[in-house]
């Protein structure tokens, strides 16, 4: 199947792909504000964690749900379906190599679903919270 837009358009596109999403805003000015300290994007941590509190071992991923194929809301592009198959498999083996590292070194990891922040911000906010509190205690 042929792709509806021409390459300059869905270059347009992906260009406006940022590093940090205004959902990953959100989430950090709302710890900010609970008096949670933090670093966004540790490239020294491996898989790059949206937020990090390394002192306690702490890393949190905010997954997508197109970038790390949701089980709910997850959808595979039906143009070039290889290359978008091969790229989204990818990125779930990544997300597993990530999680065992941080495992087998007794960190604290905890992912989150965007449509999780978006069906319900001030749960998923005290979820993270108490994830941070509850780790903290564990060191």
């Amino acid at each position: 199947m042929t792709d509806r837009i021409t390459p300059e358009q869905r270059s347009k596109l992906m260009s406006k792909i940022r590093e940090k999403s205004n959902l990953e805003n959100r989430v950090v000015h709302e710890l900010f504000r609970r008096g949670i300290r933090y670093r966004r994007n540790n490239r020294k941590l491996l898989g790059n964690p949206d937020t990090s509190i390394a002192k306690y071992k702490i890393v949190i991923f905010i997954d997508s749900c197109f970038w790390h194929s949701c089980p709910i809301h997850g959808s595979r592009p039906k143009s070039n379906v290889e290359f978008w198959n091969k790229k989204l498999n990818r990125n779930i083996e990544k997300d597993i190599e990530v999680n065992s590292f941080y495992i087998s070194n007794d960190w604290n990891i905890l992912r989150v679903w965007e449509h999780d922040i978006r069906n319900d911000f001030e749960e998923t906010i005290n979820m993270i919270v108490n994830f941070i509190n509850n780790s903290k205690l564990k060191q």
